[in-house]
């Protein structure tokens, strides 16, 4: 018999978030797959071994594109109120930003799923085979790269949402947010590009310290992530 005394806490609502940013974002994750189709393609049929070397760096520029649905969801609960009737219910401020993270983060789970799949099934039914040096790049790279990106974009998004005074024609992150997903891969993509034409081999240094990077800032923003998103952040600004 539980004891009536003893709080559990809230309930989570992180399948309900992702199920909702699932259903919501569909279409980013759509358009993330036609670009690696064509990508793909393009790739396996090119000579030599263009889709070892050049899949694993555009991956993550893609797949980034998959978690923008949370910030969606984020967004119209704020604007809806939603958040001020859940923290009336016990739900803590970091908690919902949390939660937020967390789907992001599943629906990349998600992404990363298909478009790997995709891409490796292409690359396989045009006659290739799949080498070692594909796979690290894949597992060293392309996924720690696309889950630090999506950290990266979900928390800067929900930081410019939950601003108390929008900027005039900048109110919604959607918009924007995706760019800033994918810039450290496209600076990755332009640091490999410069370094090759310049005859740098360790081509693994680079990639390494750019993901440590990424991470090092989604650690630092979570960190402050109860100064940067106080209470007040969730209130409705309409």
């Amino acid at each position: 018999m539980r004891n009536p005394s003893v709080s559990t806490g809230p309930p989570s609502l992180l399948w309900t978030t992702f199920r909702r940013s699932l259903t919501i974002g569909r279409t980013y994750i759509v358009v993330g797959i036609v670009y690696v189709l064509v990508l793909s393609v393009a790739l396996s049929l090119s000579p030599g071994s263009s889709f070892d070397s050049a899949f694993p760096i555009f991956l993550p520029i893609f797949g980034v594109l998959g978690s923008m649905g949370s910030l969606m969801v984020f967004s119209n609960d704020r604007t809806k109120g939603v958040f001020e009737y859940l923290i009336a219910y016990g739900f803590s401020p970091r908690g919902l930003f949390i939660n937020v993270l967390l789907a992001s983060l599943l629906i990349e789970t998600v992404t990363l799923a298909l478009l790997v799949g995709i891409g490796l099934a292409i690359f396989v039914a045009s006659g290739h085979a799949i080498s070692l040096p594909l796979l690290t790049a894949l597992s060293v790279y392309s996924v720690p790269m696309s889950y630090a990106s999506s950290a990266f974009a979900s928390l800067m998004g929900m930081i410019w949402t939950s601003l108390a005074k929008p900027w005039t024609g900048l109110s919604s992150p959607i918009g924007l947010v995706p760019f800033v997903g994918i810039a450290p891969s496209l600076l990755t993509l332009a640091l490999v590009a410069f370094l090759a034409i310049q005859g740098f081999a360790n081509v693994d240094l680079v990639v390494g310290a750019v993901v440590l990077g990424v991470l090092t800032l989604v650690v630092a923003l979570l960190s402050e992530l109860d100064r940067l998103l106080p209470r007040e952040r969730l209130l409705s600004p309409v």
